[in-house]
C-alpha cells in the first residue's frame, strides 16, 4: 500500500485518540454499523482531500466499512494530525498522504495522489480536488500545479478521458469550496453533480456556528495564551462562521467589532449587540482579529500599517488568502518566529503585529479543529451524501446540489435520539391543517 505519512509509529496514539473521538460520534457509528452490513458503497473509488483529523478519521472507517476503496490526501499543509494518519495507515489500510507543516510542493504531490486513485467519488473540504480534476478537462494547464499538470499532459487522450469520465459525482464540506463550485455551475464548466454538505442545516447551523466558534478561539489561546476578557476582538465576516465566533469571544468578556460588506447580516450583528464599523475604522481598535469570509484580502497592507503594537491577527476562513501577507511583508522591517504558530512582524514604525498559523486556519493550525460532537453531524452528512450520490447519479444533472431533506431531517432525529431528547409530532388534525388552504380561524 503506498502512503506518505510523518511516522508510523505514532498509530497507538493516533488509535487511541480516534476511539476518544467516536465515543463522541453516535450518529456516525450509526450509520457505519448499517453500511457494514449493506455495503452500499461497495467497489466505488473515493478520494477525499479532507483535513486528516481524529473526525475525519471515523468518517473515513465508515466510508471504508461501507465498501468504498478510500485514499485521503489532506486539504490544508497545516491541519493534518500525525498520529491519526499513522493510525489509519497501520490499523485501517486506508492510504494517507498527508503530513503537518508540508510545504506546497508536497502538499500537490498529495493531491496528485488522491487523483491517481482515479475516483468515481470525490470528497473534498475546498474544492481542491475538484478544481484540479476541471482544470485537466478543460485543459487549463496553466492553472495546475507543475506535478498534476504534468501527470495529466503525461496521459494519452484515452487515458485522460476514462479518468474524467470515471468521476461520477462529488461531495463538498465547506463554505469557500461551495463558493468556487457554484461558479463553475454559473460558468457551465461544472463536468458532474456535487452534493454541497455545507448547505445541509445539520452542518452550517451546528459545525459552522458552534465548531467553528469554539475550535477558532480555542486556536487563538492556545497559541497565544492571551486573555480575551476586556480585549477587543475584530470578526471579519458574520456568516454562519463570524457568528459563532463572535458569540465565543462575547462570552469569554471581549469587546466584539464585527466588520461586514453584507447590509443584512452587518444589521444582524447590530441586533445581535456587536458594534459595526468598516475594517479601516477597527484597525487601530483591536487587540485581536479573526477573518472568516471566503475573500481575498480581507486584512490589507494599509490596515496592518495603523493597528496597534502587539495586535494579534489569525484567519479561520479555508484559505490563507484573507490576509494580505504579502504586503504586511513588504511593510514589515523584520519578522521572526517568537512562538509556536506565531511570526512578528516589525513595521517601520516600531509596531510589532503578531499573525497566528501563517494565516491559515487557525483551529486546525494551533488547535484539533471541531469538536466532535458537532463533526458527527457533518460527516454524517459526508457519509450519507456519499451513498446518495453512488446510487442517484445517473439522475442528477452537472450541478451543485443541496443534501436532501430527509437526509438532513435523519440526521438530526438521530442525534436528538443519542442525547436522549424526544419531540413532540404532529396529530393527523395538525397534519390536516397544515397542508390546507380551506381552513383559517
Amino acid at each position: 500500500m503506498d502512503y506518505d505519512i510523518k511516522d508510523i509509529n505514532l498509530a497507538k496514539k493516533g488509535r487511541l485518540r480516534i476511539e476518544w473521538a467516536a465515543m463522541s460520534m453516535p450518529v456516525l457509528t450509526t450509520i457505519q454499523e448499517r453500511f457494514t452490513k449493506e455495503k452500499p458503497l461497495a467497489g466505488i473509488r473515493l478520494s477525499a482531500c479532507l483535513h486528516v483529523t481524529t473526525e475525519t478519521a471515523a468518517l473515513l472507517k465508515t466510508l471504508k466499512a461501507g465498501g468504498a476503496d478510500v485514499v485521503v490526501c489532506a486539504s490544508n499543509p497545516l491541519s493534518t494530525q500525525d498520529d491519526v494518519a499513522a493510525s489509519l495507515v497501520a490499523d485501517d489500510e486506508i492510504p494517507v498522504f498527508a503530513i503537518k507543516g508540508e510545504d506546497n510542493a508536497t502538499y500537490y504531490d498529495h493531491l496528485l495522489s488522491a487523483l491517481k486513485h482515479s475516483p468515481a467519488i470525490t470528497m473534498d473540504d475546498g474544492a481542491d480536488l475538484v478544481s484540479s480534476i476541471h482544470f485537466i478537462a478543460l485543459e487549463r494547464w496553466d492553472d495546475l500545479n507543475k506535478g498534476v499538470r504534468d501527470w495529466a499532459k503525461g496521459l494519452s487522450r484515452d487515458e485522460r478521458n476514462a479518468f474524467l469520465s470515471g468521476v461520477k459525482g462529488g461531495t463538498e464540506e465547506t463554505t469557500t469550496g461551495v463558493i468556487r463550485l457554484r461558479s463553475m455551475e454559473m460558468d457551465g464548466v461544472l463536468q458532474f453533480p456535487i452534493i454541497s454538505v455545507n448547505d445541509a442545516d445539520t452542518k452550517h447551523l451546528f459545525d459552522n456556528r458552534y465548531g467553528t466558534g469554539q475550535s477558532t478561539v480555542d486556536g487563538i489561546i492556545r497559541a497565544t495564551n492571551r486573555l480575551l476578557a476586556g480585549g477587543t476582538f475584530v470578526v471579519s465576516g458574520y456568516g454562519w462562521c463570524g457568528r459563532g465566533v463572535a458569540n465565543r469571544a462575547k462570552g469569554h468578556g471581549a469587546h466584539v467589532v464585527v466588520c461586514e460588506v453584507d447590509p443584512l447580516r452587518a444589521l444582524e450583528a447590530v441586533m445581535d449587540g456587536f458594534s459595526v464599523m468598516p475594517i479601516a475604522k477597527a484597525a487601530p481598535l483591536g487587540d485581536f482579529f479573526c477573518t472568516l469570509t471566503g475573500d481575498i484580502n480581507v486584512i490589507r497592507r494599509e490596515h496592518f500599517k495603523i493597528m496597534k503594537s502587539g495586535a494579534i491577527v489569525a484567519n479561520s476562513g479555508h484559505f490563507d488568502v484573507e490576509l494580505d501577507l504579502p504586503g504586511l511583508q513588504e511593510a514589515a522591517t523584520a519578522r521572526r518566529e517568537i512562538r509556536d504558530f506565531i511570526e512578528e512582524f516589525t513595521l517601520a514604525n516600531g509596531n510589532r503585529i503578531y499573525v497566528l498559523g501563517e494565516g491559515r486556519l487557525i483551529n486546525l493550525a494551533a488547535a484539533e479543529g471541531h469538536p466532535s460532537s458537532v463533526m458527527d453531524m457533518s460527516f454524517a452528512n459526508q457519509a450519507l451524501s456519499a451513498e446518495y450520490m453512488a446510487l442517484e447519479f445517473e439522475k442528477l444533472e452537472k450541478r451543485v446540489y443541496a443534501v436532501p431533506s430527509n437526509i438532513d431531517k435523519d440526521i438530526a432525529r438521530l442525534k436528538l435520539a443519542a442525547m436522549g431528547i424526544e419531540i413532540d409530532t404532529l396529530t393527523p388534525e395538525q397534519e390536516k391543517y397544515l397542508s390546507s388552504w380551506e381552513t383559517g380561524t
